[in-house]
């Protein structure tokens, strides 16, 4: 099975004793990356772990990883990223969702489905999530927002986006709304 190696979470403090550790979470689906029976490498790739419990305390999640059995042994952790492989042509529950891999390099047309550019990246900012595209012009960003990218089709490969002047070319548009008159 083809797989990609996705980050899943970053070990925090210990949590009690008995080698309980606190995850801050790198994941939009920690309940299915990081439940009991999960596989996860470290980013020491000769380690690794798997979920024995997870669960929610004050809105972080702590689990126990196999191999660690003590505070000490969980405090040594701190700071560790953890992987996860999943199958590369794994989708989201809900299929209005994309990870950002399946979005990275699909070609961007518009609404004409005339090709503009290419999805160099997605960040994902407090407002809303962006794409980055790469266009003859440079880097634009889009707003990854339904009125702005109306159709995405990850199995063509193809982002389309909504007929809006500017969206991602510079050129100025003279739709005729322009009143001013020249003397």
């Amino acid at each position: 099975m083809d797989t990609v190696e996705v980050v899943v979470a970053v070990i925090g403090r210990a949590h009690g004793v008995r080698g309980e550790l606190t995850l801050t979470v790198r994941t939009d689906e920690p309940d299915r990356r990081l439940r009991k029976g999960v596989r996860l490498r470290a980013s020491d790739p000769d380690r690794s772990f798997v979920v024995e419990s997870a669960r929610w305390v004050s809105g972080r999640l702590v689990v126990t990883l196999g191999g660690v059995a003590d505070r000490n042994a969980a405090e040594a952790l701190r700071g560790t990223v953890l992987f996860a492989d999943v199958p590369r042509d794994e989708r989201p529950e809900d299929s209005e969702e994309f990870y950002d891999r399946q979005l990275i390099g699909m070609a961007v047309e518009l609404a004409d489905q005339r090709r503009v550019g290419v999805v160099s990246d997605v960040l994902h900012l407090p407002a809303q999530d962006v794409l980055s595209v790469r266009t003859d012009a440079g880097e634009r960003l889009v707003p990854f927002v339904r009125e702005l990218v109306p159709h995405v089709d990850a199995e063509a490969g193809v982002v389309r986006l909504a007929d809006v002047p500017g969206l991602v070319d510079d050129r100025a548009i003279d739709d005729g709304s322009n009143t001013g008159s020249k003397q």
